[in-house]
């Protein structure tokens, strides 16, 4: 299903434990690193194709985790020709993505790489909010930092502390057009504590 111009639609997903570290997994038999993200089906609304992609990649179930915020717009990335299949060159041009911060309200056993029958991740773990763009493949990484950027703002933190994720977010690259990305998201809903622990790290089958 694309659209006018060639995207297809798509969602990603930004995990928060409760010390506002992220998911970050390891795409299954290789070195590069991302977040949960998927299609949006025929039919679904951009929120049941993030609950859906979330038990499919991570094995997590709404009951799991709470909606904080999403991106007001939709954040678009091209692929590159050889990326994309003979059959679909000159039709599919790249993703356009909703994105959404999630808060984990279950456990990390509550995680499951293996829920689905395509494994997208071998290997996960908690890390910093601001996630090393370089270990993500290089056509993804503009609409990280935006997303990234956009989402800081609601990153939960503790009454009358300054909130230094968004500071650092707004370190952020600029986008094609030369202009800052806007923190415009939508907000929903949250509150938690903030930690700066070492990341863990979980193989496929383990967590």
């Amino acid at each position: 299903m694309l659209d006018r111009e060639g995207f297809r639609p798509n969602v990603g997903i930004i995990l928060l434990n409760q010390r506002n570290q992220v998911f970050w997994g390891k795409r299954i038999r290789t070195h590069s690193w991302q977040f949960p993200q998927g299609g949006i089906k025929h039919g679904e609304t951009p929120e049941q194709a993030m609950f859906r992609e979330l038990h499919e990649e991570v094995g997590l179930h709404p009951e799991h985790v709470r909606i904080i915020a999403r991106t007001r717009d939709w954040l678009r990335y091209e692929v590159p020709e050889h990326y994309i299949r003979r059959d679909a060159r000159g039709h599919y041009k790249g993703q356009k993505q909703i994105w959404f911060l999630l808060q984990l309200m279950g456990r990390d056993t509550d995680m499951n790489l293996r829920a689905s029958t395509h494994p997208e991740f071998d290997a996960w773990r908690w890390h910093d909010y601001w996630v090393p763009l370089d270990v993500v493949i290089e056509f993804k990484r503009n609409v990280y930092q935006m997303a990234l950027t956009e989402l800081a703002r609601f990153i939960p933190a503790r009454p009358n502390h300054h909130n230094r994720y968004l500071r650092h977010g707004m370190r952020s690259l600029r986008r094609e057009d030369g202009a800052e990305p806007r923190a415009s998201a939508a907000p929903l809903q949250g509150d938690a504590a903030m930690s700066d622990l070492p990341p863990l790290e979980f193989k496929l089958g383990t967590s």
